[in-house]
């Protein structure tokens, strides 16, 4: 039988080979976590800590709002090795390696009541593991108008699945507590008008709410997550941010961490081994789109001199005054 395989995801921003000069705690929770399974399970590392002059997560284009069935599975809106829009889930083939796993064990930081940015443009760009369209060649890669006709096929039934159903994921966010910002009363220092931040009126009674969107999206996608295995820790409160890095970790944070690790390897080690859906990610080589490129690319130049395509939605927006974006300059923004 394979080995049960963990994809153990470190969400900081921060990396010592970038601006900040000091890795976050994250990796240090993700090499734990490593070390601790490493003889039991089949662990892959995903750092998506900021590396200078690297491949960034590209955003999410909203595809899906436009049509589901224009949302490819994986994410057709970029690729590998892309020189004009170089995007780090394609260049480390996270897609694949989501797919692969039966597990994703993730690790982040709350940043402003949040995920962090990187952490949270991974799972918005996840929005295709849940319905996506596995056929492209059906939408001539990236033709709206011809994927809001697919999805009112019946065809469309067949083809929207929940991509990654039945893999676990379990979530350890953890907070600096406030740092050493935070007056008497809980209320920022330097705050001029205290009556504007009331403490008691904070976002999250638990913070592990935090990573509330991104457990509700795995649960909505299918994907399950334990109570159990979805924990906020804190430390450092009260101390300087540069007294509060990886190597300033207390025993108990760290015992807490094992605690939530050991509940992951038994959850994983008891359900056993997740079944491939249909049309994987893992060995997924995109099909070659340069005709249908050309079409789009004239599909563009009629929309900016001001004629979309006959029985389009941007034609009905254009008549009917609900927009003005009409330009041969879309780069130079409104």
């Amino acid at each position: 039988m394979d080995q049960l395989r963990i994809l153990v995801v470190a969400g900081s921003q921060r990396r010592q080979y970038n601006c900040p000069g000091v890795d976050g705690k994250a990796r240090t929770f993700m090499k734990r976590l490593g070390a601790r399974l490493g003889t039991r399970f089949a662990i892959d590392e995903l750092d998506l800590a900021n590396v200078y002059g690297n491949a960034r997560i590209q955003p999410c284009n909203a595809c899906v709002s436009t049509s589901m069935a224009l949302c490819c599975w994986p994410c057709n809106c970029y690729e590998k090795d892309n020189k004009e829009e170089p995007d780090l889930l394609w260049d480390l083939d996270v897609y694949a390696r989501l797919d692969e796993a039966d597990a994703w064990a993730i690790v982040g930081p709350i940043n402003w009541y949040a995920p962090s940015s990187n952490l949270k443009a991974m799972f918005d760009r996840l929005v295709c593991m849940n319905g996506g369209n596995p056929r492209e060649e059906l939408i001539e890669h990236k033709n709206p108008e011809l994927a809001m006709q697919l999805e009112h096929s019946e065809q469309w039934t067949e083809l929207s699945r929940n991509h990654l159903e039945g893999r676990t994921a379990a979530f350890f966010c953890y907070g600096d507590g406030g740092g050493d910002e935070l007056d008497e009363s809980g209320r920022p220092k330097k705050l001029r008008h205290k009556e504007w931040f009331d403490p008691d009126e904070e976002p999250f009674a638990n913070d592990r709410d935090a990573y509330a969107p991104l457990v509700w999206q795995c649960r909505y996608s299918g994907i399950e997550v334990p109570d159990a295995l979805w924990r906020y820790e804190e430390f450092g409160h009260g101390k300087p941010y540069s007294d509060n890095q990886a190597e300033d970790i207390e025993a108990q944070t760290f015992g807490a961490f094992d605690a939530w690790t050991d509940a992951l390897a038994e959850h994983v080690a008891a359900k056993g081994k997740v079944p491939p859906g249909r049309w994987r990610a893992a060995g997924y080589e995109p099909p070659k789109h340069r005709f249908a490129d050309l079409k789009l690319a004239w599909r563009d130049r009629r929309m900016r001199a001001g004629h979309p395509p006959h029985g389009s939605s941007p034609e009905a927006q254009q008549e009917r005054g609900l927009n003005d974006d009409v330009t041969w300059r879309p780069k130079a923004g409104s």
